[in-house]
């Protein structure tokens, strides 16, 4: 019988990693959504709670198309424009 070392995120046991640097990227993915959201409710608030927590995980994951985009490349949200078009 082999053994596994699993690796649980902080801010969602639920989801498992085999790996432990895929884990803590994913605890810091998640607190960066966590504090994007907080900051979009205050700034909106009529903004849902859903909706921020939504937006600000979607903008975590898409971090780094996002920094580059603050950094003057604003032409790169094209990328995330076309895969919603997509997805839709």
């Amino acid at each position: 019988m082999a053994v596994e070392t699993l690796y649980r995120s902080s801010r969602d046991p639920e989801t498992l990693f085999m790996d432990k640097a895929l884990a803590d990227q994913h605890d810091k993915m998640l607190e960066l959504a966590e504090r994007l959201a907080d900051i979009l409710q205050k700034v909106t608030p009529d903004l849902s709670e859903q909706n921020a927590e939504d937006l600000g995980i979607y903008m975590a994951k898409n971090r780094d198309i996002f920094a580059r985009a603050f950094k003057g490349k604003a032409e790169i949200l094209d990328e995330l424009s076309s895969e919603v078009a997509e997805q839709a």
